[in-house]
């Protein structure tokens, strides 16, 4: 055969794996935008596009997500009893019963009462007692996180987590593997020398490919003798000691109350994914398993449901969620978020509540870590303004949080922006929060942060000069993975 025959029998391969391939996109990609990206690079560019596909944008996490729950054991799916059953909401406030009923539907969790939860701000205010209960832990700790810095306040959670393995406490931490690399100098050495089990969740790799740089492990826990439980968006690290403007500004929030069980067993969970350990052995019921809690027990006034979402079985599970409490505001709807990338869906419901009288806020940084999401955010945020939506922009110091707040009665907190990459991409951990005083602080918190903002304008968007204009625009065009 010519060299001339060789190339084009290459050729013609690289063109059939090509069109297979985009015929795959076709068939597996839910979001038209991703989908339409994926099929042209697949077309344009033969064999490149294909590879890249495969390497970047096929999903495989559901095929072991799907491997796990078969080797779930059956004890600790029985754990989950008391969040499964049927709700019983004679207790909740009739206003409240609708956030409940929609929860359930599309979790399979009940939304349980006897809650405390307390707000705690950046990390003058989290890390001391974070710190306090893992040095007061006796059996187990649990603590996953996006970033763990190595600098003063990292080493701090290092030499109390070595401690605390140190007088025989069970201690687990999982990093997301490419949020460690946030860090200069990475924080697993100093763990293991600690003598910490530490796990990388989804680390890239060249052999065997494992290249998940879109399927971030965006959760924050940390859970302790599966009673008292932290959860927000804070990651660890120096960066949230906020002085004089710089800082990054966040909440966190501690828990106490029937969904700890929760969180702990999320965290097992997404233990045994990153591993591959055996459930059955991982979790003997007289070290590991966390206390049977009644539905209703602890002292608190809140009603809590834990809401997981990620690229497996709770696919847009936060989307869904804040969509139906959207859709129930009647008053007022309050958001804070970092990032904002305008998601169909996302901008009618918010424009729906705005037509039919219900006032609707949104907080969003001045000066944002990520620059290219405030150009795609502002060429973005005309579809919201134009319909009655008031947005404001929150100066000094980068603020991280993400809530929203329903007629002052229900809340919905936790580690998940107003992203695609959130809503869809990333594996994410919340709360649902009704009634309680809890509610309160959250209200005054927002009530703090709008007051400090400016507000924007659809005037002022449309002013913005012809390249700034044009830049946003690109920068949008790329929102799906930003």
């Amino acid at each position: 055969m010519t060299d001339e025959a060789v190339g084009m029998v290459g050729q013609g391969l690289l063109l059939a794996v090509s069109v297979l391939t985009a015929g795959h996109v076709l068939l597996h990609k839910r979001s038209a935008r991703p989908a339409a990206m994926w099929v042209a690079l697949c077309l344009l560019l033969p064999g490149l596009g294909a590879l890249l596909y495969w390497m970047f944008g096929y999903n495989r996490v559901s095929t072991r997500a799907d491997a796990l729950r078969a080797r779930w054991p059956s004890v600790v799916e029985a754990l989950g009893e008391g969040a499964r059953a049927p709700q019983e909401l004679s207790a909740l406030p009739e206003r409240l019963r609708d956030h409940a009923e929609i929860g359930a539907r599309i979790t399979g969790r009940s939304m349980r009462g006897g809650h405390s939860l307390r707000l705690l701000r950046n990390a003058a205010e989290a890390y001391p007692p974070m710190l306090e209960a893992i040095r007061a832990a006796q059996k187990r700790i649990y603590l996953s996180t996006y970033i763990f810095d190595r600098d003063a306040d990292g080493l701090a959670f290092v030499e109390a987590l070595g401690d605390a393995v140190a007088r025989g406490v069970e201690v687990k931490v999982l990093v997301d593997g490419l949020g460690e690399w946030y860090s200069p100098r990475r924080i697993g050495g100093p763990l293991r020398e600690a003598g910490v089990p530490v796990e990388r969740f989804l680390p890239a790799k060249l052999f065997p490919p494992s290249l998940h740089v879109n399927l971030r492990y965006h959760r924050k826990l940390l859970v302790v003798d599966g009673v008292r439980g932290f959860t927000g968006g804070m990651n660890i690290g120096s960066r949230h000691r906020v002085e004089g403007g710089k800082g990054v500004r966040d909440l966190q929030f501690e828990v106490t109350g029937p969904v700890v069980e929760d969180m702990e067993l999320q965290f097992l969970e997404d233990w045994c994914f990153q591993t591959g350990e055996e459930p059955r052995a991982l979790l003997p019921p007289e070290s590991l398993l966390p206390p049977r809690l009644p539905a209703t027990s602890g002292d608190g006034d809140a009603w809590v449901r834990a809401v997981s979402s990620g690229p497996n079985e709770d696919l847009e599970s936060v989307r869904w969620i804040l969509l139906g409490a959207l859709s129930r505001a009647r008053r007022r709807i309050c958001i804070m978020t970092p990032y904002f990338i305008a998601e169909a869906g996302l901008v009618a419901a918010l424009n729906s509540a705005a037509l039919r009288g219900v006032q609707v806020e949104m907080v969003l940084p001045e000066h944002n870590n990520l620059i290219y999401m405030n150009w795609a955010a502002n060429a973005q945020l005309w579809q919201i303004l134009s319909f009655g939506v008031r947005v404001y922009r929150q100066p000094g110091a980068f603020d991280h949080t993400k809530l929203a707040l329903i007629d002052d009665q229900y809340g919905l907190i936790g580690s998940s922006n107003l992203d695609p990459r959130s809503l869809r991409l990333n594996f994410e951990f919340n709360l649902e929060v009704c009634g309680g005083e809890f509610l309160g602080d959250l209200a005054k918190h927002y009530a703090d942060a709008r007051a400090a903002s400016r507000e924007i304008t659809h005037e002022e968007l449309m002013a913005r000069p012809l390249w700034v204009r044009l830049r946003d625009a690109t920068a949008s065009l790329f929102s799906p993975y930003l």
